[in-house]
């Protein structure tokens, strides 16, 4: 990585004088989170930011990756999805409001701690599931919601902001890949969970072992967020650092989430992008996916979600990130490839979906509805097109960070932008 580019302290990319090339790498600091250890012919110590980035989506791995693999079940694995559908109202009600202030809560805890705190809500939410299977208590999942706004949204923002301002330029698109990489691998290991305890399950709520496997999973995760370095202390192999405020206080940091919008209009423009990227988890996971498919070919749906979602960011990631083309052509090429995917995805879904029953006979408690099993012949064509709601997702969403990651360099106005992101995000996702 000779020929990276220096972060000033302005956040400009500059390149380094010859003369500091051939001294070769700069020393670092002392300790244990700078002993190095060679890879795969590369260096890496605990405080730099490809393990750090990889960190952090370990954490996300096991919270939301776990949380989005139980969702991909259609109403968190239970027959009647009215359950989850409240218990997801109360998360992005509080999530809107949350992840608004999420950068300022993120500059000012800092990075590390908002990012633990953060992986707390995950583990009670499923356990409510779990207690809500036993014993109908609908207060508790309502609750878990509420408390898994407030934390998603801390992690959320922690997270965009180290994604999006530890890596160089010219590597950012190749990072946002390898994250939502590991992220989603987090989906296909935790949909395999239900597909193989199920499989054999003929009714339409997933069993205890599952809720108690994403439950242990879960916390291991937000024990995990804890041990990240703090962004103080991440140090690119250049020898340059992660730039920060310094002694932000919460009067600053209102001041900022203004300055943001103030000195960058051009996010305002890319709120349209926000409002929609969750608009549709309700209707795949929940109204396509959990009314129309029987157990087992939910779990299998959800596992091809997920993992289309990998292909996704791994093609988009790189393509956005190639040298030969210059950085605003790849942003007007990598619109119009949005464009022409929503097109022809979403018009594949409307075909589909045309053809379906109305959601009265799928929810008619009297006569049971026949649906759809991976052995039936009428599989193969949703199969497909689930697939490529995933992969569309992945798409969409590696597309958003590049392009705020475009906009600024410094940890502090990436926690802004990714807290803008998220309010506008989680705001549009309520049921």
């Amino acid at each position: 990585m000779g020929d990276e580019k220096v972060t000033t302290s302005k956040g400009s990319h500059e390149s380094p004088p010859a003369s500091a090339a051939a001294a070769g790498p700069p020393a670092r600091p002392g300790g244990i989170q700078y002993k190095s250890v060679r890879l795969f012919g590369k260096e890496y110590w605990y405080a730099s930011p490809p393990v750090q980035l990889f960190m952090v989506s370990m954490v996300c791995f096991l919270c939301p990756g776990m949380f989005n693999a139980l969702g991909g079940m259609g109403g968190m694995g239970l027959e009647d999805s009215k359950v989850a559908a409240r218990a997801n109202t109360a998360l992005y009600s509080t999530f809107a409001v949350v992840a608004f202030f999420a950068g300022s809560i993120a500059n000012v805890l800092g990075l590390r701690i908002t990012l633990g705190l953060g992986g707390v809500g995950y583990s009670v939410y499923v356990a409510s599931f779990l207690a809500y299977k036993h014993v109908a208590n609908n207060g508790f999942v309502v609750f878990a919601g509420a408390l898994l706004g407030v934390c998603a949204g801390m992690l959320w923002t922690a997270q965009g902001a180290i994604m999006m301002s530890y890596p160089y330029e010219r590597s950012k698109g190749k990072y946002i890949s390898w994250f939502w990489m590991i992220f989603n691998f987090g989906g296909v290991i935790g949909s395999l969970i239900p597909l193989g305890q199920n499989i054999n399950n003929s009714s339409n709520t997933v069993n205890d072992g599952t809720y108690a496997a994403f439950l242990i999973l879960t916390f291991l995760g937000a024990i995990l967020s804890f041990t990240l370095a703090n962004a103080h202390r991440v140090v690119r192999d250049d020898g340059s650092k992660v730039i920060l405020m310094k002694n932000p206080t919460w009067k600053t940091e209102f001041i900022g989430l203004w300055e943001t919008i103030k000195m960058d209009p051009w996010i305002v423009l890319l709120f349209p992008i926000f409002w929609s990227s969750n608009t549709f988890y309700t209707y795949q996971l929940n109204d396509m996916n959990g009314a129309h498919f029987s157990l087992r070919t939910r779990a299998l749906n959800s596992t091809l979600y997920w993992s289309a979602q990998i292909v996704g960011a791994l093609v988009f990631g790189y393509a956005l990130d190639f040298p030969k083309v210059r950085r605003s052509v790849r942003a007007k090429a990598a619109l119009l490839v949005l464009t022409a995917l929503t097109f022809a995805i979403w018009g594949g879904g409307w075909a589909w979906q045309k053809k379906q029953v109305v959601r009265a006979v799928v929810e008619d408690k009297e006569h049971e509805y026949d649906r759809l099993d991976w052995t039936e012949s009428g599989y193969i064509g949703p199969m497909f097109l689930f697939f490529f709601y995933g992969f569309f997702d992945a798409v969409w969403q590696t597309s958003i960070y590049w392009y705020m990651g475009a906009l600024s360099n410094s940890g502090r106005k990436t926690a802004n932008l990714a807290g803008f992101y998220k309010v506008w995000r989680w705001r549009c996702s309520i049921p």
